[in-house]
């Protein structure tokens, strides 16, 4: 009996001994396996973002040329199509005051393209079984003033909420505050909290895009996750997407934003835009990105590392009533989804004298990217190019309400 039981007890330990090592080999092959991954999509990333300037696409060099010179478009550029790029290039200056010129790897502010990223960490985090689109913003913040408030509503921009950027400026002013230091999310969000400023509108009754939906987003983040909103998408989106040029820089954790291109705005140079309480808050804008980064960032959405193709799906459907037809907003993403016609996902961006324009061709796998630091109305002049890449036209002005290009007699 004695020696059945100690049989069985070797038997066991044994069976212990072989399923850890099984284990631990499982654990050491995984881990191998990760790096070894790492290492080839590093090449492969590289291969992605090798250009030769001989073999530019000349039509659309004269064109952003052009753009450069009648409209004064100051910025940088990048056109690539099924995965090669076709065009890129830097026109004009980082900051005009100490005539730095722009430079191919120059890291910009991406003012409202931020929203995209905000999206997509919302949509990891419901994968992850953290937070449901249908949750009410008083499950994360109890105070806060507001009924029937959920995350689809702030994703979709239809939470009826105020511009806190406008509610925030005005109260700094009054209160004579210090107009340098950055105001961070949980503290936008207690102000909101104690002062309760009036709604634009009741929930859910009319798309109103507002900068208050992604900076409550931004910090929900940081609430369900116990990260800065700064360390969650190192950790969870550049560093796994490959952007090692790409950081969130908030005037709350940084005295000075620690990049040279400069925002100017009013349409002259002579007006450059210093960083203030505003650049504090992060979510609806705070990350900046460069014209590289961006292009992996498509990359590794198309993939399915950063999403589950049945999230992105879900985040590229328009949420609200599409104007002239085609143009909508998804879950961070403005959309032209027309009949017969392309299925595009952007984004465009204006802050702080940064004005940008990022587009996603999905159906012909063509990213268009330009990223400027003068506001003026040159982003307005892009249809040739959009004609030339045979896309539709992303300008809602350029369709009627019916959807058709004027004089045409599309569908």
């Amino acid at each position: 009996m004695k020696f059945r039981l100690l049989l069985a007890a070797a038997t066991l330990i044994i069976i212990s001994v072989t399923s850890c090592t099984s284990k631990e080999e499982k654990e050491k092959k995984l881990a191998q396996d990760k790096k070894v991954r790492v290492v080839e999509d590093d090449k492969a990333d590289s291969l992605l973002l090798v250009y030769d300037p001989k073999k530019e696409d000349k039509w659309i060099a004269d064109f952003v040329q052009n753009l450069h010179k009648k409209y004064a478009f100051n910025g940088n550029v990048l056109v690539a199509k099924k995965g090669k790029i076709i065009y890129q290039g830097a026109k004009g200056w980082a900051d005009y005051l100490h005539r730095d010129s722009l430079k191919i790897n120059s890291e910009f502010e991406l003012a409202s393209i931020t929203k995209t990223f905000t999206g997509v960490a919302i949509m990891q985090l419901v994968e992850a079984g953290k937070l449901n689109v249908n949750d009410d913003v008083k499950k994360f913040f109890p105070n806060f003033p507001y009924e029937g408030i959920t995350v689809k509503l702030l994703l979709t921009h239809r939470s009826g909420m105020m511009n806190y950027v406008y509610f925030i400026d005005d109260i700094w002013r009054k209160e004579k505050r210090n107009m340098k230091k950055g105001v961070s999310n949980q503290e936008v969000m207690q102000i909101i909290a104690e002062k309760k400023p009036n709604r634009y509108t009741k929930p859910d009754n009319v798309f109103h895009y507002n900068n208050s939906n992604f900076m409550v987003l931004g910090a929900i983040i940081e609430k369900v996750t116990g990260q800065r909103y700064s360390q969650y998408m190192m950790e969870h989106i550049f560093k796994p997407a490959g952007m090692k040029n790409t950081h969130v820089y908030s005037t709350a954790e940084y005295e000075k934003i620690p990049v040279d291109v400069v925002g100017h705005d009013r349409n002259s140079f002579r007006y450059s835009v210093v960083q203030n309480f505003l650049d504090g808050p992060v979510g609806d804008k705070g990350i900046y990105s460069t014209l590289h980064d961006l292009v992996l960032y498509d990359k590794y959405l198309r993939n399915g590392r950063l999403l589950k193709q049945s999230s992105l799906d879900s985040a590229y459907v328009g949420r609200n009533k599409p104007v002239n037809g085609h143009f909508n907003y998804g879950y961070g993403w403005r959309m032209f989804d027309g009949k017969n016609m392309d299925k595009v996902v952007y984004h465009t961006g204006w802050w702080h004298g940064f004005r940008h324009i990022y587009v996603r061709d999905l159906d012909k796998d063509i990213v268009v990217i330009f990223l400027g630091n003068l506001t003026n109305a040159s982003l307005m002049h892009l249809d040739e190019l959009y004609k030339y890449l045979k896309m539709p036209i992303i300008r809602k002005g350029a369709y009627s309400g019916s959807g058709s290009l004027p004089g045409s007699d599309e569908d």
